[in-house]
């Protein structure tokens, strides 16, 4: 119950209020606080929206997701409520104004239940980074639940919200979805607006949505989507209209993923049952080389270390941010107010960044990693003239124990699969498919053209109904 859009509003029309189903779910973020899920209920404004907003509802005038309450993952702006990216460099700071996309939801009358844990500015691929703590996946908590957006990942697959709000910046939407067997959608870069967004690389960064079923990411994308005069980025293309009808689709899978050392062997038994049974039902299914995957993750951390060591340079202690209480004179304040506030991860990405971007060295590494990404762009947008859509694993495993893994390149190649449509800009999902021996859940991912969002919906559409 109260674990869809559809379902509040069933609730509501069977009798439930509003404050009924807040109720629940304060209830049930109560009962599993151990998760670590929520940095903070808003439970005094959610009380007062639902209020005003049933009114709405007994006048019959209310909006799309009147009923709807949304987590929001700590990176996304709220008016006069507190936002930290999980980082004490933020502790306290209370945001002006609200993130586009967030207010795009309330308009609709959603209702926004929280904030959530994330990785420290976004950067991770487990939610063990968090300066306060880190999120425990629901269906096993020994485990992790992915990152960086694990927090929004937990608060759907357990319940504790409708719906919830991340950011996916080489996979942290997709990756955490993948584990905790929710749907996780990257839109197009551009499509919706990061106006809001607090930064970690901003030619990567996009806004995207965990639900429990995918007509509930359709709409949320649809309130969402479109132009924003606050962010230069977003694209003024018209939003396309869901496919319908049962058109044979050209679905494409790449031979290096496929057959990747690393691809647990669950996870591709998976994968080509899936395309065989497509094969079998008429669809067009074609193998693509796409030789340049040995680069994705390296050109990946190469060009977001440089944006992130850019972005986060506002955070010094004297502009924003949290400022040391022993430091004595101008460089001291700097230096020790970013060294208490930051945590490892942040620091070695930014030292990183600093390095892509140094003179001696920005030629070898920044621009030759922007000649890359072109090099991959070019290539996929090549391989979309032949198919509708992209099929490959979302991760190549099931979730690991927290704690397991300590390596850093170990870690950043957990978004191995994920790393390709950020880099491109490219649309993509994953969504649940199976359940692995050991107990625990993984996805497919889907990747199509860019704006080819209406694709996207119908291919999943496709694919759901051959798991299911």
């Amino acid at each position: 119950m109260f674990n869809s859009i559809q379902e509040n509003k069933s609730a509501l029309e069977s009798g439930k209020t509003l404050l009924d189903i807040l109720e629940h779910y304060l209830t049930r973020i109560n009962a599993h606080k151990d998760l670590n899920a929520y940095l903070e209920v808003f439970e005094d404004s959610a009380r007062t929206e639902a209020v005003r907003i049933q009114d709405k509802i007994n006048q019959g005038t209310s909006g799309k997701l009147a009923g709807t309450f949304i987590g929001i993952k700590d990176n996304l702006c709220f008016i006069n409520h507190k936002v930290s990216a999980s980082s004490k460099i933020l502790e306290g700071f209370e945001s002006l104004y609200t993130a586009t996309a967030v207010q795009r939801l309330i308009d609709e009358d959603a209702i926004i239940l929280g904030r959530l844990n994330c990785d420290e500015f976004a950067m991770g691929s487990s939610n063990e980074k968090s300066a306060y703590g880190p999120v425990r996946n629901s269906l096993n908590p020994a485990y992790v639940p992915g990152g960086s957006s694990g927090g929004s990942a937990v608060a759907v697959a357990d319940g504790l919200c409708t719906a919830s709000l991340g950011s996916d910046t080489g996979g942290s939407v997709r990756q955490p979805a993948s584990w905790t067997g929710t749907y996780g959608l990257k839109p197009t870069y551009g499509r919706i607006s990061r106006y809001g967004l607090i930064a970690y690389a901003s030619s990567f960064d996009q806004i995207g949505t965990f639900t429990t079923n995918l007509s509930d990411a359709e709409l949320l994308y649809q309130i969402m989507a479109g132009k924003d005069p606050k962010d230069a980025t977003t694209s003024s293309r018209e939003i396309e209209e869901r496919r319908e009808g049962s058109s044979v689709l050209r679905f494409g899978v790449l031979k290096e993923y496929m057959n990747h050392p690393g691809l647990d062997s669950e996870v591709k038994a998976s994968l080509d049952s899936i395309i065989k049974t497509l094969r079998e039902a008429g669809h067009e299914v074609t193998e693509f080389s796409f030789p340049y995957m040995d680069y994705v993750v390296p050109v990946y951390y190469v060009l977001t270390t440089a944006e992130a060591s850019s972005n986060l340079s506002r955070f010094d202690g004297v502009h924003f941010g949290h400022r040391s209480s022993l430091a004595e004179g101008v460089e001291a304040t700097y230096i020790q107010s970013r060294n208490e506030g930051f945590g490892e991860e942040v620091k070695r990405r930014i030292m990183t960044g600093t390095f892509v971007l140094s003179n001696e060295q920005y030629d070898a590494y920044y621009t030759k990693g922007q000649k890359v990404r072109r090099v991959l762009q070019d290539k996929t947008r090549e391989i979309f003239t032949h198919v509708d859509c992209i099929l490959t694993p979302t991760t190549p495993s099931t979730a690991f124990k927290i704690g397991e893994v300590k390596d850093p390149i170990e870690m950043y190649l957990q978004d191995i699969f994920t790393v390709h449509a950020n880099l491109t800009g490219n649309p993509a999902i994953s969504i649940p498919v199976g359940t692995h021996s050991n107990g625990l859940p993984f996805g497919v991912q889907l990747m199509t053209d860019q704006f080819r969002e209406n694709d996207l919906f119908y291919a999943t559409q496709l694919v759901e109904n051959i798991t299911a």
